[in-house]
Formats: structure tokens, C-alpha cells, sequence
């Protein structure tokens, strides 16, 4: 009995490589918030200062916040992308098109994370839009597959 979904169907491999790199690059956005947090000495929880410091919460570093915000965006971005792409690749679409929507999806996301950190506009909304253009695409194709 041959399983719905494999890694042997080049649409399912190529979302399962793109959406596991989206969650890479995701959690990446966690790292760099303790990072900032850890070399800026900015912390938000008491029990995070080092013994002996004083234990002032600080809610409104401009780095740190910049990378939490950034990991947000992630979250309300990616997370679709991988509801709406799962389904997707039931619609059984055109291995060629799925593929360059799983690619642009992910490296609008890498270039919105770039564009976020250094604080370039109008890149950072281009590639939002570049990415949630590509998740609407994939809800068309699975709207006009199921009606």
C-alpha cells in the first residue's frame, strides 16, 4: 500500500524541505532574541539577571525588540504557510509551479528577516507580500480544487 504522502512524490519532498527550512529559520529568530538579550544585558524576567545585578525588567531595547518582533512576524507568517501549503499538496498541483511557491515563499522570508533587522523599507513590505502572495496563491488552489 503506497502512503498518500512520501518524500517519492517531488511535491511533498520539495514542500517538506521548504516548510522545515521556514521553521529553521523561525526558531533562528529565538536565538537571536536571547542573543541580543544576552550580550545587551537586557532581560524581561527577574530571575534571568545574572546573581548580583539589578533586577530592573527592560521591555524597550530597540534591538532586542526588533528581533522579537521580527520572530512575531514569523510566527503569523510561517504558520499558515505551513497549514495552507499541507493542503496544497493534496491538490496534487504541477510539480514546477508548487516548487517556486515553496521557494519564494521561503526566500521572501529569509530577505523580510534581512530587511527587518537593518531596518530597510519598502524591502521588508515587499517581501511580506511576496510571502503571504504566495500563501493566497496556494488558498486559490485549494479552494478551487475542493469546489
Amino acid at each position: 500500500v503506497k502512503m498518500a504522502l512520501s518524500l517519492d512524490d517531488p511535491v511533498f519532498r520539495d514542500f517538506a524541505f521548504y516548510a522545515t527550512a521556514s521553521v529553521a529559520k523561525m526558531i533562528d529568530m529565538s536565538f537571536l532574541t536571547v542573543y541580543r538579550r544576552l550580550t545587551r544585558g537586557v532581560f524581561a524576567n527577574p530571575e534571568d539577571f545574572p546573581k548580583g545585578a539589578p533586577k530592573k525588567p527592560v521591555y524597550d531595547d530597540a534591538l532586542v525588540e526588533r528581533a522579537r518582533r521580527n520572530h512575531l512576524n514569523d510566527i503569523e507568517n510561517i504558520l499558515p504557510f505551513l497549514l495552507v501549503g499541507s493542503i496544497y499538496v493534496l491538490t496534487k498541483p504541477d510539480p514546477k509551479t508548487a516548487l517556486w511557491h515553496f521557494r519564494v515563499f521561503f526566500f521572501s522570508r529569509v530577505l523580510h528577516t534581512i530587511s527587518y533587522q537593518t531596518g530597510v523599507q519598502p524591502a521588508r513590505g515587499l517581501c511580506y507580500l511576496a510571502g503571504m502572495g504566495v500563501t493566497f496563491s496556494m488558498m486559490y488552489q485549494v479552494f478551487k480544487a475542493t469546489y
